[in-house]
């Protein structure tokens, strides 16, 4: 274990799990040995949960080089996003291409426009005072009510939210050539920030295998149908196991 990667790796093939802006490594708890052969491996980022002492990355590029440091590509890996978290899977591999790493053997991404449609999901958060940004939460769900009530409690997440948001609309897509790796993605059926046409346009990203598979439901639809989402992670790294 480690700052980065707070939870005990099981055998399996490795899963690494990016959450979405202002989660944590616990987003990812419930699917620990829940993937047959696959070893979830929830990625914690600085300023929550067991690191909220620490500052918070604000800036894409800071934030996948931190990553792509404590990533073992010593073997057969895949990455997995959800939201912002699809974005930083998605820059992740592209850090680790240039610096000459193994690639994943898997690509799975959810929650998340295509990264050069990424500008598109409004509102901006940055000039959103606290209440305001907590009434954005409270519409997408994901965010108990107890936190988003609990004044002391959102004194220690906002500025993760903050931070994660300013890594997302400071985030500018440049033309690479697409990963040569499958790619699949989990969309939903009503997602307020991620239109679905808006979703199936990943498939510009990769040269190899593209699949979408849609949940209905909202933005979180992945973890509010958590058996259906394994079943399709499932499906995904099958062969590669």
């Amino acid at each position: 274990m480690t700052a980065w990667l707070p939870f005990p790796a099981s055998a399996g093939l490795p899963l690494y799990c990016l959450p979405h802006a202002g989660g944590g490594a616990s987003a990812f708890r419930g699917w620990l040995g829940e993937v047959p052969g696959v070893s979830v491996r929830p990625v914690q980022p600085p300023g929550r949960e067991t690191r909220f002492r620490e500052p918070p990355h604000d800036r894409m590029p800071t934030l996948v080089a931190g990553i792509a440091d404590v990533v073992s590509t010593s073997g057969p890996y895949a990455v997995y996003g959800h939201s912002l978290g699809a974005l930083v899977a998605f820059e992740l591999v592209r850090e680790l291409r240039r610096r000459g790493e193994p690639l994943p053997v898997h690509l799975i991404v959810s929650g998340c426009a295509a990264p050069r449609y990424s500008a598109d999901d409004l509102p901006l958060v940055g000039g959103m005072t606290d209440g305001e940004l907590v009434e954005m939460l409270r519409a997408l769900g994901g965010t108990p009510e107890w936190l988003l009530a609990d004044r002391s409690m959102l004194d220690m997440v906002l500025p993760a939210v903050r931070g994660d948001f300013s890594v997302k609309e400071t985030y500018s897509y440049t033309e690479e050539p697409p990963l040569p790796v499958p790619l699949t993605v989990l969309a939903s059926t009503g997602d307020p920030r991620a239109a679905h046409a808006a979703q199936q346009a990943w498939a510009a990203e990769t040269t190899a295998d593209f699949t979408l598979h849609t949940l209905a439901g909202g933005h979180f639809a992945v973890f509010d149908h958590p058996t259906l989402t394994h079943k399709h992670l499932t499906e995904a790294l099958h062969p590669h196991l």
